[in-house]
């Protein structure tokens, strides 16, 4: 399995992506570019291309673990909108601080796309700021 790693920019940004094939394996945001371009979805991704990360797999879904089940909920939230981290738990069978964890914990952000779980009563949080939690959410909503 060859792994690579690469980024590309969102904004103020860079979204830096270790993958191998159509598994990734990490995502985060970081203030620097990486050396090597991420592969061709994320760029068309953080263009506002809604269907471009449909074909990644993230390693944060497999097996049968209370997070993977959160993870893969979160992943059938549609583009454009947003669940509840009550919502979110209720359908992956768990608790809505639980939900929140998983968010802090999600590896591969993006591909599981936890930007789209909000609070009941506001946005919630996001790493490593919520301003890139707005941006996603309006870029999404503008192109939803």
């Amino acid at each position: 399995m060859v792994v690579a790693r690469g980024s590309c920019p969102f904004g103020l940004w860079h979204v830096h992506v270790v993958w191998s094939g159509d598994l990734v394996m990490q995502v985060r945001f970081l203030r620097v570019p990486a050396e090597r371009p991420a592969p061709p979805a994320f760029r068309r991704y953080c263009a506002g291309d809604r269907d471009a990360l449909s074909g990644f797999l993230s390693v944060a879904t497999e097996g049968d673990t209370t997070y993977a089940r959160i993870y893969r909920t979160v992943q059938a939230i549609p583009y454009g909108r947003t669940a509840t981290y009550g919502e979110v738990a209720a359908a992956a069978g768990t608790g809505p601080r639980v939900v929140g964890n998983a968010m802090r914990a999600n590896p591969t952000p993006l591909v599981v796309p936890c930007h789209r779980v909000v609070a009941k009563g506001g946005i919630g949080g996001f790493t490593p700021s919520v301003e890139v939690k707005q941006a996603l959410l309006s870029m999404e909503a503008r192109r939803g």
